[in-house]
């Protein structure tokens, strides 16, 4: 298992993608819970954290150039 970083206003996608369509996410709160919000529809669920570590696919940081891949 990838031992991925992310933070606060990050875009993350999950293994399996949201109704409407898309596959990623925006971090908007962390702590023991994370609330992520779908890009797409604008839809916001929070989650444990150790559900959304396991659930967690990808990570692109806001703060690299170009929405790059952090790892």
């Amino acid at each position: 298992m990838k031992d991925l970083k992310y933070a606060l206003g990050d875009i993350v996608s999950l293994k399996k993608p949201h109704p409407c369509g898309m596959n990623r996410w925006e971090i908007i709160r962390m702590g023991m819970d994370i609330r992520i919000k779908c890009t797409g529809c604008g839809h916001s669920v929070l989650i444990p954290r150790a559900t959304f570590e396991k659930k967690l696919k990808n990570v692109w940081s806001k703060e690299a150039e170009g929405g790059g891949e952090v790892q």
